[in-house]
């Protein structure tokens, strides 16, 4: 049996853990609180609610037609899912902080999409008000774990070195060094 890659040792957990905390939180949620029922955590900075967007991030098509807005969800979700694991096959051996924010990416992505499949809309209730009154629109744990995700692999590559050519290839620039 082929061992499996270390960038897969790191990739699987993280999915996994992401969306086992997504979905456990999420029926506590349902289970403990009324819809629209509020509990106050830290008074005028964090709530529990437990609210539902049909819509995408910060109610993104909440408006559209149920229909339309179902495919649209489920066929993008499904995209992320395939785009998600064929970033993950083109990672180099090694690259273990990329395959964990993929998993963990995967992980909040699947998380929504069995919302959308299950309820045919996604469940929140993080609830933060910030500074000035403004209150942050309600999240949940998959979309901590995407944003996260998302991060890193921004952070990396944009930190990444430039990859050294292979020995036979001629470099782009000259080098002064004797």
């Amino acid at each position: 049996m082929p061992k499996p890659s270390r960038n897969l040792r790191f990739f699987l957990p993280a999915f996994l853990i992401t969306l086992v905390i997504d979905q456990v939180t999420k029926m506590w949620i349902i289970a403990r609180f009324a819809y629209g029922q509020r509990e106050t955590v830290i008074d005028g900075f964090f709530n529990l609610t437990h609210v539902r967007n049909p819509g995408g991030a910060f109610s993104f098509l909440a408006t559209m037609s149920a229909e339309i807005r179902q495919v649209f969800f489920l066929g993008t979700g499904f995209l992320a899912i395939g785009l998600l694991l064929w970033f993950l096959r083109k990672l180099e051996p090694g690259q273990w902080l990329a395959a964990t924010a993929i998993g963990g990416v995967l992980g909040g992505a699947v998380g929504n999409l069995t919302d959308r499949i299950l309820y045919g809309e996604v469940i929140d209730f993080l609830d933060f008000r910030l500074i000035g009154g403004y209150v942050w629109p309600t999240f949940n744990m998959a979309d901590c774990w995407i944003v996260v995700g998302v991060g890193i692999l921004m952070l990396e590559m944009f930190f990444e070195a430039e990859p050294e050519p292979p020995a036979d290839e001629p470099r782009l620039h000259s080098d002064p060094s004797p």
